[in-house]
């Protein structure tokens, strides 16, 4: 079906087809966030009623609602008690080159992941359970999809593609890869502003070493988020410096970004690492216009968007603004760690310095293993594992959330609506560290917070807990033995 909204632009049309296997919602939420790109929709522009548009689309009101309550999350549209749905001010059209498209080295530096501070490395003894985030379900890495996608490149490749290729990556994984964020996660993605590398640490470093060379020395990064040990190295080999800024209940606080004099920061919008806020509209489009007035950038972390358990996952930042942000993704979290497989969504105008980078560094990620996670986004089996993992973790979640509930009914977890670890707030006068000494001599595996802080300021205190990689068994039982200690 095809409708044109009165009042709006003849250019703009709507159209859903119901033939397709997207569904009605994400084609509804994907013309509407066109067309505010492209600036058909205008900032401050009146959008129709739900019910309005419910009824010219032949659809459900809900739908329609859901779609717009999707759209304002995400910073497009703006709302008010007794006022019309608008195109949100900030949500300006983008350069039509960063819209959806059709078609020192790095090496050296070592950071390890958000959620996976150094002090971890350390061998452990054999644990009941052990609550250490950042880790997915690794025995459920899908070994016969792997399997099935690697013999298949192997039997497919050309015997040119043995060769040294493009440093961004096979075009085939970044043609899959750009459509598969464009509709799962809102991204303004095109194969061409795609560099493939090997996982986040190298995708960080490429992208701090392209900004240092353009005379940005500072760098923000969250707080709580990447503790000092984590990114010292990282900043070090790039040439700059680090500062810290901290999160509230809205995530990243921009005004203290403005005041810290860095010109670039990296984030985690979707669901900050490690407290679990989403970041909200509003500063959603303050850091956008941070970036823009400032000449910055925001270097996204998109690390574990694909869980999400209570509604839709929120749409990267890189949409609202393309032309000022690097987004970060890996399959990590959605597959294995050992993988190592990322990318980096880069500005249009720097994805050649990127590319350079990674050249630089490594000549390239292995394309085999590019060409099996090509076939399994293309295939449709990654995102049936991915369905299939959500529902372990929910599973996982709510047994903790369970077990704290009977163990420990005073504790307070934050942080659950999406990923796989939250936040459990313990008594106010509990020192963290104590805390996870007693349960390590009881052989459950806790980790404080304050190895997520910059400093050493007072902060209340908390623990992080993973449930990622640990079955419900082992967490009803970790939980059991640990429960005093909580409150």
């Amino acid at each position: 079906m095809t409708i044109q909204w009165a009042g709006l632009s003849p250019e703009l049309l709507i159209q859903l087809d119901r033939d397709r296997e997207q569904p009605l919602r994400s084609q509804l939420e994907a013309a509407i966030r066109s067309a505010i790109r492209e600036g058909r929709l205008a900032a401050g522009e009146r959008l129709p009623s739900s019910r309005e548009l419910a009824r010219d689309l032949g659809v459900s009101r809900g739908l329609v609602q859901e779609c717009y309550g999707q759209l304002l999350s995400e910073g497009y549209l703006d709302s008010r008690v007794g006022s019309a749905t608008r195109v949100a001010g900030g949500a300006v059209s983008m350069p039509a080159s960063a819209g959806p498209a059709s078609a020192g080295p790095a090496s050296a530096v070592s950071v390890t992941d958000p959620a996976a501070p150094a002090f971890r490395k350390s061998p452990r003894p054999p644990l009941i359970a052990d609550f250490r985030s950042g880790v997915p379900d690794l025995a459920s890495f899908p070994r016969g999809d792997w399997a099935w996608a690697t013999q298949q490149a192997c039997r497919t490749t050309a015997s040119a593609d043995f060769d040294y290729g493009d440093p961004r990556g096979s075009d085939s994984l970044r043609q899959v890869l750009a459509g598969y964020l464009r509709r799962v996660r809102a991204s303004a993605a095109g194969p061409e502003d795609l560099i493939i590398c090997t996982g986040y640490a190298q995708g960080l470093a490429l992208v701090l070493r392209v900004l240092a060379g353009r005379g940005i020395r500072t760098v923000a990064f969250e707080d709580p988020g990447y503790g000092t040990d984590d990114i010292s190295a990282t900043v070090r080999a790039a040439g700059v410096s680090a500062v810290h800024v901290p999160v509230d209940g809205n995530g990243l606080d921009v005004a203290a970004l403005a005041a810290s004099g860095a010109r670039a920061v990296v984030a985690t919008p979707a669901h900050q690492s490690p407290t679990g806020v989403v970041l909200t509209p509003e500063r959603r489009h303050a850091l956008v216009e941070w970036a823009r007035r400032g000449d910055g950038y925001l270097i996204e972390d998109d690390y574990d968007s694909e869980f999400r358990y209570d509604r839709e996952p929120v749409g990267m930042v890189q949409g609202l603004a393309p032309d000022r942000v690097f987004a970060i993704g890996t399959v990590s979290k959605a597959l294995a760690p050992a993988l190592r497989i990322g990318w980096v969504l880069a500005p249009a105008a720097l994805t050649g310095a990127v590319a350079q980078e990674k050249e630089i560094a490594d000549r390239g990620t292995p394309v085999l293993d590019q060409l099996a996670l090509a076939l399994l986004l293309e295939s449709g089996r990654y995102d049936r594992h991915l369905r299939r993992m959500r529902a372990v973790y929910a599973r996982r979640r709510a047994a903790l959330a369970d077990a704290l509930a009977s163990h420990s009914p005073r504790a307070r977890l934050t942080g659950l609506a999406a990923g796989f670890h939250g936040v459990l707030h313990l008594p106010g006068p509990a020192d963290e560290q104590a805390v996870v000494d007693a349960a390590r001599h009881r052989s459950v595996g806790l980790y404080p917070m304050r190895s997520y802080r910059s400093g050493s300021s007072p902060a209340p205190p908390q623990l992080v807990l993973g449930f990622g990689n640990v079955s419900e068994h082992a967490v009803r039982a970790g939980i059991a033995a640990v429960a005093d200690l909580l409150g």
